[in-house]
């Protein structure tokens, strides 16, 4: 039976990886983003295996609900849920964030994980065979923070709590729930930590950073293993980047 994957923030990034590795794995990939340019571009790269760009920004419910109407209608079943889609606030001082730069990553990070596990758990119960597995992306911020990112971290420190709290949930039904928390993956994103970033002491310094396919390839090990077995956390990082014993 073929195996159903859906992968949020699948446009670029990890996202991006992690899809085209589990389309090389043999999953069918529902790719969700809110750029469906993006999305498009991500299943190009895969054009021999299934690739469903689905346009959905993951912190409005409606959005969400309409994206697994069609995983449900398309698939018939969800297998693999990954909670990739994140965002982070301006870095400045915490006093100087405004509310809605507050909001807009609590929606993304948060909300949008809750949702998408939500509806997740819904599907997962109802088919036959029953269960699956969540993966969420966490953070080493999910550890530790950086100077002035105050929504980032509070909300990585929340998807433990979203972990751990739906692993339980889950738990009865054959939902496996893990989390991955990965430290300077290199992306486009993290392009700057070769510049310099900020560092607790006030200094700005380059940071070591990993190929991205560290991170598919810990995704997928997660993914494979059988229900009876889960990774609750797991921990991805560039060897020597600063992270224990930060500041």
């Amino acid at each position: 039976m073929e195996k159903v994957a859906l992968v949020t923030g699948a446009g670029s990034g990890i996202g991006r990886a992690v899809a085209l590795a589990l389309a090389g794995a043999g999953y069918a990939v529902v790719l969700a983003g809110r750029r469906l340019g993006a999305l498009e571009g991500t299943a190009a790269q895969a054009p021999s295996t299934k690739m469903l760009p689905v346009s959905a920004d993951v912190g409005k419910p409606e959005d969400v609900a309409a994206l697994f109407d069609i995983v449900q209608q398309r698939f018939g079943r969800l297998d693999l849920l990954f909670n990739n889609a994140g965002t982070g606030a301006p870095p400045v001082p915490l006093e100087n964030l405004t509310p809605a730069q507050w909001q807009a990553v609590v929606d993304v990070n948060l909300t949008g994980p809750f949702l998408c596990t939500q509806h997740a758990f819904r599907t997962m119960k109802a088919q036959t065979p029953g269960g699956g597995r969540i993966i969420n992306n966490g953070s080493i911020s999910a550890h530790a923070p950086r100077p002035n990112s105050a929504p980032y971290t509070a909300t990585k420190h929340a998807i433990t709590g979203l972990t751990k709290a739906a692993a339980l949930d889950g738990r009865a039904h054959g939902i496996a729930v893990g989390q991955i928390d990965i430290g300077n993956a290199e992306t486009p994103m993290t392009a700057r930590m070769k510049d310099g970033v900020p560092q607790p002491n006030g200094t700005v310094t380059p940071e070591p950073v990993m190929d991205i396919s560290a991170v598919a390839n810990a995704v997928l090990y997660m993914a494979g293993l059988p229900l009876e077995a889960n990774v609750l956390f797991m921990t991805v990082m560039a060897t020597k980047m600063p992270f224990v014993g930060r500041g």
